[in-house]
């Protein structure tokens, strides 16, 4: 039996598929325009990894004017139509995923996911998954629990469906602020994924036109915000996972506390895993 992580609970989207988190982008938009306002990309991002109904009250909240009831759902509603018209086109699966998830399974550990999306809008993205080779063991939507994001019930869930009696035997990887406040209010390890995260928010051709300078000014800035969110980890992407688990499992084996592994993770220009003991 593994004696260290027995899951992992990733994110979709921006995480595992649909590099840069786009998929929700225009719907936001379309849905506020759809009441005669014009939001920013950015409004549209920053409440990203909550509940979508939750996302749209959270952008209503940034407005100068508040807005009816009425009003929040009809935008909701906007939403989800074009939302519905186009999650299957951006269900691709991300850079080093499949080959991540295959290895963790090798070592007998669980793959768990939760998500902002409803458990209505992530048929298509299961769906779209599974046929590129992603299927995690078990997935729980917001729209099924009591409450999403920060709250722990989703990763509760999972928890509880593996049979893990403790959360510090559990791994929490995401893409925005919302996946990391999730995974501490259920006391589980937290990782932030740079590349390709909704924090990020670039194309892969957005990516490409970046010198290397801006591109790690870009890097930067989001390792910054995952970790004033309380990140244990941050990654570039999943390719240096398995280091993160390794790391983990060493430090679980000493029975170390919590905050004696709480240190930024980087990667050399190596590629060779290292941190800092503070």
């Amino acid at each position: 039996m593994n004696q260290g992580i027995k899951a992992v609970i990733f994110d979709w989207a921006g995480t595992t598929v649909d590099y840069g988190c786009f998929a929700p982008i225009r719907a936001f938009i379309d849905g506020f325009r759809s009441i005669g306002i014009d939001i920013t990309n950015d409004m549209a991002r920053e409440p990203m990894g909550l509940s979508k109904i939750d996302h749209v009250r959270t952008i209503a909240a940034m407005l100068p004017e508040p807005l009816s009831e009425e009003e929040i759902l009809r935008a909701y509603g906007v939403f989800e139509e074009t939302l519905f018209a186009n999650i299957e086109r951006h269900c691709d699966i991300k850079d080093h995923v499949l080959t991540t998830v295959t290895a963790l399974r090798e070592r007998g550990i669980k793959i768990g996911s939760t998500t902002g999306y409803t458990s209505a809008m992530m048929e298509y993205v299961l769906r779209g998954a599974a046929e590129q080779g992603y299927s995690p063991d078990f997935c729980v939507s917001a729209d099924l629990v009591a409450a999403g994001r920060p709250h722990p019930y989703m990763i509760q869930e999972n928890i509880r469906h593996f049979g893990i009696s403790d959360a510090r035997e559990v791994v929490k990887v995401g893409d925005t602020v919302a996946d990391i406040a999730e995974g501490k209010s259920a006391d589980c390890w937290t990782v932030g994924v740079v590349m390709g995260s909704s924090e990020l928010g670039l194309t892969r051709d957005e990516v490409s036109a970046l010198s290397e300078d801006e591109l790690e000014e870009r890097k930067a800035s989001v390792r910054a915000t995952f970790f004033e969110a309380g990140a244990d980890y941050v990654i570039d992407d999943m390719n240096e996972f398995l280091d993160v688990i390794a790391d983990i499992n060493r430090k679980i084996s000493a029975n170390s506390t919590r905050a004696e592994v709480t240190v930024p993770y980087v990667r050399s220009r190596e590629l060779k895993a290292h941190h800092t003991e503070i």
